[in-house]
């Protein structure tokens, strides 16, 4: 059973900056695709950006395109999501997920994804 371990989070002004990193228990280059997603209060859980392991290849949730960017780490069982220009919006628990399959749904699923992070919080607030 794969764990990931989120850290990062924490109490920023808007307009600042965090990094989350995502520690997994194992190599994550056994992954196919890794993401974060977010889910406020009250709200349903969201994409916020993947990354696959092998090509490299990212995507992001328009929201946030510009602002944030997702990297592997170079010990190769590390993710993090760099989020610069936060606004109060952001405001939110994050999770790191991963998955090992080549699947139909879109990587934009949180049912795309069989592990999870416990999360950590991200709250923009003056």
């Amino acid at each position: 059973q794969v764990q990931l371990v989120e850290s990062g989070g924490g109490l920023v002004q808007p307009g600042g900056s965090l990094r989350l990193s995502c520690a997994a228990s194992e190599r994550t280059s056994s992954m196919y695709a890794m993401g974060w997603f977010r889910q406020a209060s009250k709200k349903e859980r969201e994409f916020v950006a993947r990354i696959t392991w092998g090509g490299g290849i990212t995507d992001y949730a328009d929201s946030v395109k510009g602002r944030f960017t997702i990297s592997r780490g170079s010990a190769k069982n590390t993710v993090f999501l760099q989020m610069n220009n936060l606004k109060p919006e952001d405001t939110a628990a994050y999770y790191c997920a991963a998955t090992r399959r080549i699947g139909v749904r879109s990587l934009k699923d949180p049912q795309r994804y069989e592990y999870w992070g416990q999360g950590t919080q991200v709250t923009v607030s003056s």
